[in-house]
């Protein structure tokens, strides 16, 4: 480890880089680089169902057209296996993890796990997934952007899946492992993972790894209040010039640049002086048209 604030960005190979991506990806690397720290990139190829191919190359380049590299190699968690299942297979041996027979559908409605295989699979029924063990107790931490943040996982979703029925190994624990081996010392994404923190916490706790920095970002939706995604056909990435589209993310990171910075070199340069986390809004950011709401498009 290099003692250095290490920050990184993780995309999933589902798609396209786009919008909401780019805020997140934006946000790290001037996070970390206007501190003097490592930007790291690792790409979330965990899900092969859901994966399109070559969708990974076009992310790491589109993030280059924009002027961010990072300081190592690209990892991709498909190639961290053995790391994923060690540390399964410690959590299985301190027994705070179990084998779990039970579908989806045998869930009650609310989707909290009730606890059914917690002492040993029901008679005649065979394991599909493993499960990790929550505590009962709160897990409270703070979020640079919404604050103080306490979440009770044994009640919100109860003993939760860290191996799949399908045999592949679940975000929640490769995330943490991951995390971990690259020394990340602060972690930004987007706020719909917010929910996720306090169980990769506890993950974090029972491995005996240390716990990073956290900031969450605010949702970027449309002007119906739903979240953007890869399948947005007038997302900014494909629409708009790099140049633009940064000063949107910007403005949705609550840092609009001003009418002289022309190039990305000179927006870049502006970003990393007058980065400040408290300017990041907390209330999703809607974008319609080329803009960001309640900022005006002079940067375009």
């Amino acid at each position: 480890m290099t003692g250095l604030p290490t920050g990184r960005f993780a995309p999933s190979p589902t798609g396209e880089l786009h919008f909401g991506s780019l805020v997140a990806a934006v946000a790290s690397f001037l996070d970390i680089r206007s501190r003097n720290g490592r930007w790291l990139v690792r790409v979330e190829d965990l899900d092969p169902p859901r994966e399109v191919e070559g969708a990974a190359e076009r992310q790491l380049a589109a993030l280059k057209r924009f002027g961010m590299v990072p300081d190592e190699p690209p990892v991709y968690q498909s190639r961290r296996r053995l790391q994923h299942d060690a540390a399964l297979a410690d959590l299985l041996d301190r027994q705070l993890a179990f084998p779990c027979a039970c579908t989806r559908k045998q869930l009650p409605d609310s989707g909290v796990y009730p606890g059914t295989c917690r002492k040993g699979l029901p008679r005649g029924q065979t394991a599909r997934s493993i499960r990790f063990k929550t505590d009962e107790g709160p897990v409270t931490f703070h979020d640079a952007v919404f604050g103080h943040q306490s979440q009770l996982p044994a009640q919100q979703t109860g003993d939760f899946i860290i191996r799949r029925g399908d045999g592949l190994i679940a975000y929640q624990l490769a995330v943490v492992v991951d995390d971990a081996d690259a020394g990340i010392t602060d972690i930004v994404r987007g706020s719909d993972l917010l929910e996720s923190t306090g169980r990769q916490i506890l993950l974090q706790r029972a491995l005996r790894l240390p716990t990073p920095n956290y900031i969450h970002l605010p949702l970027m939706v449309d002007v119906n209040g739903r979240k953007l995604s890869k399948s947005d056909s007038d997302d900014p990435v494909a629409r708009m010039g790099p140049r633009q589209t940064l000063g949107m993310a910007l403005s949705a990171l609550g840092h609009p640049p001003p009418k002289n910075q022309q190039d990305l070199d000179s927006i870049w340069s502006w970003s990393l002086e007058n980065w400040d986390r408290n300017r990041i809004p907390r209330a999703p950011v809607v974008v319609q048209a080329g803009r960001i709401e309640g900022y005006t498009s002079e940067f375009t």
